[in-house]
Order: structure tokens, then sequence, then C-alpha cells
């Protein structure tokens, strides 16, 4: 797959106004479901396309209330940075799973909360486990 950086470019410019604005902000929406089969093949994202949509309508409606037409102008603006980004395999892996940090599969869940729930286990002659705290 050959990369062309200026094919996902889109020319900034400021919205006419709401209407423009809304259209705007559709067309991008929309271009992101459509992509979403694609990005989990590129990045071997190990989630359904149908969560990367879900995920995607969360972005989208986490600014859903904005009521300042430059505002949204700006949000646009990053939106198809973000697409260019996304698109050109100009991300890492690691990059898109950071939307997911629910589904994440980092470790967050096998990382000790405290000190002593980490402390290191160590198997006694008999065969149980013990623990072993470093004192100093």
């Amino acid at each position: 797959m050959a990369i062309t950086p200026t094919q996902f470019a889109v020319l900034t410019r400021q919205s006419a106004g709401w209407s423009d604005a809304k259209r705007r902000v559709l067309s991008s929406y929309r271009s992101w479901l459509r992509a979403a089969p694609e990005i989990q093949t590129m990045y071997n994202i190990p989630l359904p396309i149908s969560a990367l949509r879900t995920r995607v309508r969360q972005e989208f409606e986490k600014h859903r209330f904005v009521n300042k037409l430059a505002v949204v102008d700006v949000l646009i603006m990053k939106n198809n940075a973000e697409y260019q980004e996304m698109m050109n395999f100009w991300k890492q892996t690691t990059h898109v799973m950071s939307y997911f940090k629910e589904e994440n599969f980092r470790g967050d869940k096998r990382l000790p909360t405290n000190f002593m729930e980490g402390s290191w286990r160590v198997v006694t002659r008999v065969g149980q486990w013990a623990d072993v705290y470093i004192c100093y």
C-alpha cells in the first residue's frame, strides 16, 4: 500500500455558518465510520468494527454541545489532522489502542495497586506460597 501524504489532506478554512459547520462535521463523521474496517485491518486492532465505530461516536458526542463556531472550526481542523495521520499509517497500534482505555490489554489489571500487594512470592519447601517482604 503506497502512502501519499497529501491524499487525506483537507484545506483548513472557517465555516460560513452553522449549517456549513454541521455539514462538515457530518461529512467527517461519515468518513471515520467508513474507514473503521480499514483502520482495524491496518493497525491489527483486536476489537470488532462495531467497537471502533462506537468509540468514534463517543469522541464526536463529547463535543456535541459546543456552541461557538470558532471552536467547532478548530475541532474540525484537529479531526482532519487526526484522520490524515490515522489513514496514512503515521500512528502505531499503541496510539490507536490508547482510545480504548477500558479494553486496553497492556496490563493495567495485573499491576499491583500498592507495594504490599506487589511483594515477592516464593515457594517454601512444603510447596506452599509464602510472602517475602523486603525491609530496609
